[in-house]
């Protein structure tokens, strides 16, 4: 057969020594030994750099990216203020600048290899459907780039913010793929509850999967992670739902955790974790010892549930930074969690591939005959290495194409006695 594009001399995981990965077809049709060079349209020499199937970004806020460029400060830097300076900019929003900025961020996600991503959008009364739209264009514009899901997402509450659970019924109708929520912005522990009951019901009308912003607080009182785990297994709705941040969970004594947390593990609740904004948001009105507000990482995944990590927000009122980059929530996510020994570094890896992939209920990304050509790969020799440099993205290969690639070499070294010619 011949071949598209052959990637020469790239180190796989969990496979000792280099290997020549052949492609065709948008499909991987060999991975054998290094040899003679076959023909193929495109040869690429990987010179052994490793690679990886394709990064997985399992929580972005698409339609709130890069806001900060016109926002207020956000002084006192917590959740709260946050969410209230994004009114106003909300009300103002347009489906076409909505777009633009998306496109902005989504561009740079491809750079760093990112395959699949799920993005959150605002249903409420303020924007009204504008954020879907703006978000559902997008995902049009880069189709066959990256694979979007849109979750439909009513930051204001859907019990004490009236017209929502209408909305997002629309939003649902109009293209979105996952019902969301946010259960702990309620007036009390039984709207929270009915929060989490009318989720369920847009879901299983829609049979849609679930992600929720779960108890984002410091909070220890918070507990709707045992409620949406409690009400996942009477839906019947296990391994379709995903709780992101779950901040509190980092704040209850150790005998409520761990019953929460088998509570999870029962339930087959995901955990999306968002180590940059929760470092940035939580404990900020803790006097020392300071809460750093990331939930439990290292505990839950011990239990057997599948832990993803994801960006969360780019530039806005929340998080003043992020690029987009898994590489760098890896990073930020081994120092939080303090996973340093080598085992857990290779878990982080996989909270931003298999893991998220798992959580999105997308096809599990492999590089093996026979599968989808997605095929990131780093300027690094191993896992650690990929990590600890936050390294460019060589090539990107996306269902078989090369879509992206960087030119700069990482390691370059010049003679000072050459540095005039």
């Amino acid at each position: 057969m011949a071949l598209d594009i052959l990637v020469r001399n790239v180190a796989l995981r969990n496979i000792d020594g280099l290997r020549d990965v052949g492609i065709a077809n948008g499909r991987f049709v060999s991975i054998e030994m290094p040899s003679a060079a076959e023909a193929a349209t495109l040869m690429l020499d990987a010179e052994g750099r490793m690679a990886v199937p394709g990064f997985v970004e399992p929580h972005m806020h698409l339609d709130k990216a890069l806001t900060i460029e016109r926002a207020p400060v956000n002084v006192s830097g917590t959740l709260t203020e946050a969410i209230k300076i994004m009114w106003d900019i909300k009300r103002n929003y347009t489906v076409d600048e909505i777009a633009d900025r998306a496109s902005r961020v989504l561009g740079r996600a491809i750079e760093n290899g990112v395959s699949h991503l799920r993005s959150h959008v605002d249903v409420d009364p303020i924007g009204g459907t504008r954020p879907a739209e703006g978000v559902i264009k997008v995902r049009e514009r880069f189709r066959g780039l990256l694979d979007i899901q849109i979750v439909a997402f009513p930051q204001e509450g859907i019990i004490k913010s009236p017209g929502t659970e209408a909305l997002l019924r629309e939003v649902m109708k109009l293209g979105a793929d996952v019902v969301g929520g946010m259960p702990f912005n309620e007036a009390s522990p039984s709207a929270s509850r009915r929060h989490i009951e009318v989720v369920f019901e847009i879901a299983k009308e829609f049979d849609a999967d679930i992600d929720m912003h779960v108890d984002e607080t410091d909070d220890p009182q918070a507990r709707t992670l045992e409620v949406l785990a409690e009400l996942t297994i009477r839906n019947g709705w296990q391994g379709r739902v995903a709780a992101s941040h779950t901040c509190a969970l980092a704040s209850y004594p150790r005998h409520y955790a761990d019953h929460v947390i088998g509570r999870l593990r029962e339930a087959d609740v995901n955990i999306i974790a968002n180590p940059a904004t929760n470092l940035m948001l939580q404990g900020r009105l803790d006097d020392f010892p300071k809460r750093r507000g990331l939930t439990q990482v290292k505990e839950l995944l011990a239990a057997g549930v599948n832990v993803a990590c994801g960006q969360d927000c780019c530039q806005d009122t929340f998080y003043p930074f992020g690029q987009n980059d898994p590489l760098e929530i890896a990073f930020l996510l081994c120092h939080a969690s303090h996973m340093s020994q080598p085992a857990e570094i290779l878990t982080a890896m996989e909270t931003v591939t298999s893991h998220g992939a798992r959580a999105l209920r997308f096809p599990m990304p492999v590089v093996a005959v026979g599968a989808v050509a997605d095929l990131v790969v780093l300027d690094a020799r191993d896992t650690c290495e990929a990590i600890t440099t936050r390294t460019p993205r060589r090539w990107v290969i996306r269902r078989g194409n090369l879509i992206a690639e960087s030119t700069i070499a990482r390691h370059r070294y010049f003679d000072p006695k050459q540095a005039h010619r």
